[in-house]
């Protein structure tokens, strides 16, 4: 009823004159927006001054703020405090109502000249100018049901209002014939481009101290995660280490005291001299706040990030910096 209202414009979307990039999916978490967040702020970072622009889930304040050197997770959220850490000189904020925030945010940094949305795809009281929707490779949204069946938290039609579809956590070795399949599946519309990434990994890197190492086929690793779908990082351990064992927390947990002690006696009963404790770096900027306790444990946060299959990356890229351009023209 809602998409209607909107649809019908009984309900009014509000543009801005900037251009505004909006990053979300059809369903609830799992699809990797976040490191498509980062991937398309590294790709914009040198050539525009770019804000991204967040709800800040699970923290523990109300309200716009924008990070500055003295911001925690706690108060910004981990996926925003993810983004300020790896960016800092990328201007990242939160609001639950993007509405309100837009022009506060432009009010503190007003050389802003690019807005990224971390999933605000069903906040439609904003109009992007550019919509990208992730939809994950093994639970296409063409496939899923609608919650609680499900994981659709949106209608599957509303991907019509995309501009970009991209397939996240395809398999390395996808064909071109299974691609075409998925496109035949999904539909896109004319002016509808849809793309492929596999996840990739960088090397895991020490949460306090950034000293980073190659995970190796006789080493033993705790995984530590709180997100959505830990199932590609399982099938990555399955491939480098020895083994490893999981302790799984609900999606965007807030570690406490108590946590850190049982992932250390959880750590200590493995026998092996070559383990680690390695956790995802949306989980790093929760833990952080143990520095002192966890300073002297090897733990290690892994970066994800999208891999554009097919060669599309730079495509995928080019598509995003004309939108900004021709923006900046049609001002």
């Amino acid at each position: 009823m809602r998409n209607w209202l909107y649809d019908k414009r009984i309900f009014r979307s509000t543009s801005f004159g900037l251009p505004v990039i909006c990053i979300g999916n059809l369903s609830v978490g799992g699809t990797g927006k976040s490191p498509m967040v980062e991937y398309i702020i590294g790709s914009l970072k040198d050539r525009f001054r770019v804000a991204t622009l967040s709800r800040g889930y699970k923290r523990r304040t109300k309200g716009y703020a924008l990070a500055n050197a003295a911001t925690t997770a706690i108060e910004i959220g981990d996926e925003p405090m993810q983004f300020h850490l790896k960016f800092p000189d990328v201007s990242v904020a939160v609001g639950e109502e993007r509405i309100v925030a837009i022009p506060l945010l432009l009010h503190d940094r007003p050389d802003t000249e690019v807005i990224v949305l971390d999933d605000a795809f069903q906040h439609r009281a904003i109009k992007a100018g550019l919509n990208i929707v992730l939809t994950d490779f093994n639970n296409l949204f063409t496939r899923d049901f609608y919650l609680p069946t499900g994981d659709l938290r949106d209608l599957r039609s509303s991907y019509k209002r995309a501009d970009i579809i991209v397939v996240t956590k395809c398999k390395p070795e996808l064909t071109g014939q299974e691609a075409d399949a998925i496109r035949n599946e999904i539909q896109p519309l004319e002016d509808q481009h849809i793309f492929f990434t596999a996840v990739a990994y960088d090397l895991p890197y020490h949460i306090i101290n950034h000293g980073s190492l190659q995970l190796e086929n006789d080493m033993e690793v705790l995984l530590v995660a709180g997100i959505a779908n830990p199932e590609p990082l399982k099938k990555m351990l399955e491939a480098k280490v020895k083994s490893y064992q999981i302790m799984h927390f609900a999606d965007h947990y807030i570690f406490t005291i108590d946590d850190l002690k049982d992932i250390k006696r959880r750590f200590e009963k493995i026998e092996s001299t070559n383990k680690i404790i390695l956790t995802t770096e949306k989980d790093a900027v929760r833990l952080i706040k143990f520095r002192e306790l966890i300073d002297q444990l090897p733990l290690f946060a892994i970066p994800i990030r999208h891999h554009f299959l097919f060669n599309e990356g730079e495509v995928f890229n080019r598509r995003v910096i004309t939108f900004i351009e021709n923006f900046k023209k049609d001002l």
